[in-house]
């Protein structure tokens, strides 16, 4: 039986019990501190080996691909797993309140830090590996993995990116929840239309294969090329009156990617949209079920991510001292309903097209990234002032306690002294870091 509207809508529900929770996603670069290459995947000394510690000594349950471990479900609710080139992720486990989501993921990546140290290799947050170059990379062992590699080879210029996002990104992510269809509405046209302004703030990746070239966020480069019509702007998510609705129909004339199959393996899907599909059923004709739908679900990767919760995935990770600004922007602008509704009336104006624009622009010019005509470094500050309004309001009525304020004073650096991460990260690797990979692992490791 063909899924119906009931079941497509069913991944968007809303938080059942009415708290707005905070979740963490770090992605981090397992490196070489001599050399700030990354680490291989087998081996005495590989990640797998590091997963398999991790089991040994903190517990949990493996998870494994084919019989190769590719992360650890902790006992505690978090989850560790291995990105298609070796990163290393840290999932939180939601909580309700933006100091304890900071102080949980830094207490656990310090934790994990430890670890890799005793095989030899530095842990690094950010937004890109620096000194490794794709074609040398070892790849995972995933089957998805392989497919995936297919999907994007076969849609050529489009997919000229995925490789590189895939064995080389790196980001700092946030779950935020929604409550109600009006709170959803509210939240996701804001926080899309915040993420070009958001994303200029973070730029964060000067550095690609060991080089400088003058591009503030190659991540974010490599993102324009990784099957656009399922990442960057979700052009209904920008509209005032956006809904789950919506969401389901710009999903369903996605095409999917792969499909899972009973054994466990993957295939590619066909090319066509995941409507199309329920209308006249994969290759043997059979229909797609629940968990294609939520597998279609998550090949998706806008700006926004929309699921059970709103995924904010469009700016550079920070360096690691800078960490907690990620999560309190999203939080203070999205769990405070004034400065939510302010934000959107700011941004509300720009159309779909000006979002992609400025994307397509940001990778070079970071703040000073024009917006339908409207300097992004003035958007991105008056974000910032909204975001600490809504942080404030948290702590006043005992929300959070008055550190989580102190959250966001690296963005005032940064629209003070209009230097960003990347550009302060540029100057040093041109000046006190003697372009030294080892110099730059000490500085910017955990």
């Amino acid at each position: 039986m063909s899924l119906g509207r009931a079941e497509l809508r069913a991944p968007f529900r809303p938080s059942a019990d009415g708290v707005e929770r905070i979740g963490l996603e770090v992605e981090n670069g397992v490196l070489d501190p001599a050399t700030g290459l990354a680490a291989p995947y087998g081996g005495a000394r590989g990640i797998e080996a590091v997963l398999r510690t991790a089991l040994a000594e903190w517990g949990g349950e493996p998870l494994t691909d084919t019989g190769r471990l590719t992360g650890v479900d902790l006992p505690d609710g978090a989850r560790l797993t291995l990105e298609h080139g070796g990163q290393l992720e840290y999932s939180s486990v939601p909580v309700a309140g933006l100091a304890r989501a900071v102080t949980a993921a830094r207490t656990m990546l310090e934790r994990l830090a430890g670890l890799v140290d005793r095989f030899g290799w530095a842990l690094l947050p950010g937004a890109l590996l620096p000194f490794d170059r794709v074609e040398a990379m070892s790849w995972v062992p995933m089957v998805r993995g392989a497919v995936m590699r297919e999907h994007f080879a076969r849609i050529g210029p489009a997919g000229a990116g995925a490789r590189r996002v895939m064995a080389l990104s790196l980001s700092t992510q946030v779950h935020l929840d929604y409550l109600s269809g009006r709170d959803f509405t509210e939240k996701l046209r804001m926080l899309m239309a915040a993420a070009v302004p958001a994303a200029a703030l973070f730029v964060n990746s000067p550095i690609s294969g060991g080089r400088s070239n003058g591009l503030l966020s190659h991540r974010s480069h490599d993102w324009l090329r990784m099957d656009p019509a399922r990442c960057g702007v979700m052009a209904p998510a920008l509209r005032a009156g956006v809904g789950v609705e919506d969401v389901v129909d710009w999903a369903l004339e996605r095409p999917m990617i792969y499909r899972r199959l009973p054994d466990g393996g993957y295939r590619l899907a066909p090319e066509r949209p995941f409507g199309a599909l329920l209308r006249e059923g994969f290759e043997d004709g059979s229909p797609p079920g629940y968990a294609d739908w939520s597998s279609h679900l998550s090949q998706l990767w806008t700006a926004v991510r929309v699921r059970g919760t709103l995924e904010l995935r469009a700016g550079d990770g920070p360096p690691y001292r800078h960490l907690a600004a990620v999560p309190a922007l999203w939080t203070g602008l999205g769990y405070h309903r004034p400065s939510r509704e302010a934000a959107w009336e700011l941004l509300r104006r720009f159309t779909p097209a000006e979002h992609r624009a400025a994307a397509g622009a940001l990778p070079a010019e970071g703040l000073r990234t024009v917006l339908g005509g409207e300097p992004v470094l003035g958007l991105a500050a008056e974000l910032v002032r909204l975001a600490r309004a809504g942080l404030r309001a948290r702590v006043d009525a005992g929300l959070e306690p008055p550190e989580v304020l102190g959250y966001l004073d690296p963005l005032d650096e940064v629209l003070r002294t209009r230097k960003t991460f990347a550009e302060q990260c540029a100057d040093r690797w041109e000046g006190d870091l003697r372009r030294d990979p080892r110099r730059y692992v000490a500085e910017y490791r955990v």
